[in-house]
């Protein structure tokens, strides 16, 4: 049975064994910081209720604030104790609060959070994760009509997402919405996302983008290649090289290559991904 003492002030009694001091102190070390994530959390939450114009709405946006950080699975608005599902749709869809306001006063503190991440010394990576998201939907949708396609077999809304993630953090910091055909390409918006990060991130941080095989097209490559940023970017087996072969016929990791169509070289690897049903799929990939 393992004991420890802790004194008032948190310290470790020096008559533990070392290897059970170092366990208390991750111990104190994270229950300071969830601590603190707490203390963030909730000062960002009363930021934003003060935003609200009325006491009315400010109990609404609490009442939805109750049902996602619950965390219960029960994000819905009819889950909500406190408020009725009709004075929350109304919330959402009616009344006249800035939405704008809200985006900027979460992103503001999102820049804030990310740059106390930064560490000293070498420029630290900045992960920037584009992906295409699919939210399905059935049945009609008079509002929504000319937002909802068919993309890959899937109906719905479908959305291209920016995650950020650096340190502790992975957050979600923008998104676009794919039209349809004849409007711009899922990998076209994953581009314009990439391009619109915030100066205050890109000058403190190295920019590695990370992409899966719907983002790899020539376009978006040379793109992040303009901007001076890393990408690992996931392609497809039968993509071809310059002289001819494709990527499948390689039988050597890590070789630098010239895929047809990109002025800059490559390097190139790929592993197995083994799905759900438990088959293994290959998975190429390179940074260039």
């Amino acid at each position: 049975m393992l004991t420890f003492v802790l004194t008032q002030s948190g310290c470790i009694c020096n008559s533990l064994p070392k290897y059970e001091k170092k366990g208390v102190e991750m111990h104190i070390n994270l229950a300071r910081t969830m601590k603190n994530i707490l203390a963030h959390a909730q000062n960002l939450v009363d930021t934003l209720l003060s935003l609200m114009p009325s006491v009315y709405q400010q109990e609404n946006l609490e009442a939805m604030f109750g049902l996602f950080l619950s965390a219960q699975g029960y994000p819905l608005p009819e889950h909500s104790k406190s408020k009725s599902n009709s004075a929350l749709s109304r919330f959402l869809n009616i009344y006249n609060w800035s939405t704008l306001n809200v985006i900027r006063t979460i992103r503001n503190r999102v820049i804030q959070e990310i740059l106390s991440e930064r560490p000293l010394g070498r420029q630290p990576f900045l992960q920037v994760i584009i992906d295409l998201t699919t939210l399905e939907k059935s049945g009609k949708f008079k509002g929504l009509s000319n937002l909802i396609h068919v993309y890959h077999g899937k109906r719905g809304l479908h959305l291209v997402v920016a995650y950020l993630v650096v340190g502790r953090w992975r957050v979600p910091w923008s998104f676009r919405v794919w039209r349809g055909k004849g409007t711009p390409s899922p990998a076209q918006l994953g581009l314009k996302l990439v391009k619109c990060l915030p100066k205050k991130l890109t000058k403190h941080f190295q920019v590695m983008v990370l992409v899966d095989t719907a983002f790899g097209s020539v376009e978006f490559l040379h793109g992040v290649r303009k901007l001076k940023y890393h990408v690992i970017a996931g392609i497809a087996c039968t993509r071809k090289l310059t002289d001819g072969r494709c990527i499948a016929r390689l039988h050597k990791r890590g070789q630098q290559l010239h895929l047809h169509g990109l002025k800059f070289p490559v390097s190139v690897s790929w592993y197995y991904f083994k799905r759900h049903d438990g088959e293994a799929v290959l998975k190429a990939g390179f940074p260039p």
